[in-house]
């Protein structure tokens, strides 16, 4: 999927097609939210620590660890999306011809992006549900808590259509130099 451009060297230089460009940035983007999700946790968890050995226990800092983790991991699974980084087994796939290889990778696609696409709606759905409702120890909103389920659905299939694009794109078999997605890589 990328393309070739000579320079003044006399090799040929890889340029990046728009939507490799598009999916480095929302790569790195999701990495600093994932990032700065960890450190938030990482310090809630120190101060409660710290605050419980001193017999001043923060009545707070668990709960909102619970939530600082379930974010972690919707969030993070919104970069696993990106990087291609979730479970998959590409070896039953890869003994397939190209042109069956091709459309499984197409079809286990659509599936991932309807999935997310009914989590996301009944995310959305819950979220008036939630109104007027917070968490127990702290003011904080229930469904402000809960959003992060249609908003990292909606990232997820952002990353995917990412994917699905390529693979669609992808009308020949790839060579093993050619730079670009492995077919196994559209499996999860």
């Amino acid at each position: 999927m990328t393309q070739r451009l000579g320079n003044a060297g006399g090799r040929a230089a890889p340029v990046a097609s728009a939507m490799q460009r598009f999916r480095a940035g929302y790569g790195f983007v999701l990495e600093w939210v994932v990032g700065a999700l960890m450190v938030i946790l990482f310090v809630e968890v120190t101060v409660g620590v710290l605050f419980r050995m001193t017999g001043h226990s923060l009545i707070w800092y668990d709960e909102l660890a619970s939530v600082l983790l379930a974010w972690l991991t919707f969030y993070g699974s919104a970069l696993a999306s990106v990087r291609r980084a979730h479970i998959g087994c590409p070896e039953l796939v890869e003994r397939a011809s190209w042109p069956v290889r091709r459309a499984i990778n197409i079809v286990a696609q659509l599936l991932v992006i309807g999935f997310f696409a009914v989590l996301g709606v009944m995310g959305v759905w819950i979220m008036p549900i939630l109104a007027g409702d917070t968490l127990v120890s702290v003011p904080i909103p229930m469904n402000l808590v809960q959003s992060v389920i249609p908003v990292s659905s909606l990232l997820i299939i952002v990353a995917e259509i990412t994917h699905l694009v390529d693979l669609i794109a992808n009308t020949r078999p790839p060579s093993s130099t050619s730079g670009g997605i492995a077919l196994a890589d559209g499996l999860h």
